[in-house]
């Protein structure tokens, strides 16, 4: 009867703690590191069986055309690639942008882009220049007064919550955050947020994640085993930088960024960029990022501790054509095989 009684008392506590967000994460077998090129705008993959030495797929040529899923400028940057919800496909969300075309660091709009296989693609562009009315939610109040003096919208991220609950009473969202910058309407470079639906092609309007008095983008949201959400991001405001902040919800409550435990190792040279993940087996971080003031650049793979601090030992990473701001994902050996066989096809 105790025991019972116990093992009903265990299962009351765990059904009452809050449902936290992740992306799911499978595979023992290698990692996909999904980034954009330095050499061209474009989305391009490579692999790795111990995250530190990877090989290109298809010798560092777009995994996709740009042109076909980045409508606005046929550009695609700064990839981030995850699993879906329920592990059974992949999706990914790219800044829409093509600075050898335009010719200017502003863009308009992001792409989210979902596949079966990693290598076939469907996607939806939103240029939020347009308005409102793009969005799921056209009716809810909105952030700007015109949308049409949008200059920047960059490096969106995904991250699955299973606790959003859309108006008519499905439970689960992509929370996707990005920086937003309208300069008619804001001083600077905000983190703001959307929910994107299961189908990953309805997006709600942005909402303000956090605004700490000086322009932010870059981020990168993790949720460690403290149970807080862990954020890396590049301050360019202050003493700029990769900082970490933390967070007991997604929407709310960023403190502000931790001063003395940074990416400073680099001295004066200029980080951006940053991508962490787990080595398989280990619960210590990995954190990438692109030291994007070198000539040549160099895109640099550092430690961090349990909880995401204490960054140490930097190294570049090796056999990857034109890294430049990506991210990384743990591949099962079928995915492996299966694009490790179009490097050799």
């Amino acid at each position: 009867m105790r025991k019972t009684t116990f093992r009903l008392a265990v299962m009351a506590s765990i059904m009452s703690l809050p449902v936290m967000a992740q992306n799911p994460q499978k595979g023992d077998y290698g990692y996909l590191y999904c980034h954009m090129s330095d050499g061209g705008e474009y989305t391009a993959y490579a692999l790795s069986r111990d995250g530190y030495h990877y090989e290109d797929v298809l010798g560092g040529k777009p995994i996709m055309d740009p042109t076909e899923h980045a409508r606005i400028e046929g550009g695609q940057r700064d990839a981030f690639i995850c699993r879906t919800y329920d592990a059974k496909a992949y999706i990914m969300v790219t800044t829409d942008m093509c600075v050898a075309k335009s010719k200017i660091w502003d863009n308009y709009g992001i792409d989210l882009l979902r596949s079966d296989d990693l290598i076939h693609w469907e996607s939806k562009t939103f240029d939020f220049r347009e308005g409102t009315k793009i969005f799921s939610d056209p009716e809810s109040p909105s952030v700007y007064r015109d949308w049409s003096t949008i200059n920047r919208v960059w490096a969106p991220q995904i991250f699955w919550n299973p606790a959003y609950v859309w108006p008519n009473g499905e439970k689960g969202g992509y929370f996707v955050y990005y920086s937003m910058w309208n300069r008619a309407e804001e001083p600077y470079d905000r983190m703001y947020y959307s929910y994107a639906d299961k189908t990953f092609t309805q997006l709600t309007q942005p909402r303000l994640l956090f605004d700490w008095g000086y322009a932010t983008i870059d981020a990168d949201i993790n949720l460690l085993t403290d149970g807080k959400y862990h954020m890396l991001i590049k301050k360019e405001g202050g003493k700029p930088g990769i900082y970490t902040a933390t967070s007991d919800r997604l929407e709310i409550g960023w403190g502000e960024p931790v001063e003395d435990d940074y990416v400073s190792f680099e001295g004066k040279k200029k980080c951006e960029g940053s991508s962490a993940f787990q080595l398989i087996g280990d619960s210590t971080w990995r954190v990438a990022y692109i030291q994007y003031s070198d000539r040549p650049k160099h895109y640099r793979i550092c430690k961090a501790d349990e909880n995401l601090r204490n960054f140490h030992d930097p190294v570049d990473i090796e056999g990857v054509t034109g890294p430049q701001h990506g991210s990384f994902m743990r591949l099962t050996k079928k995915e492996y095989k299966r694009l490790r066989k179009l490097t050799t096809e």
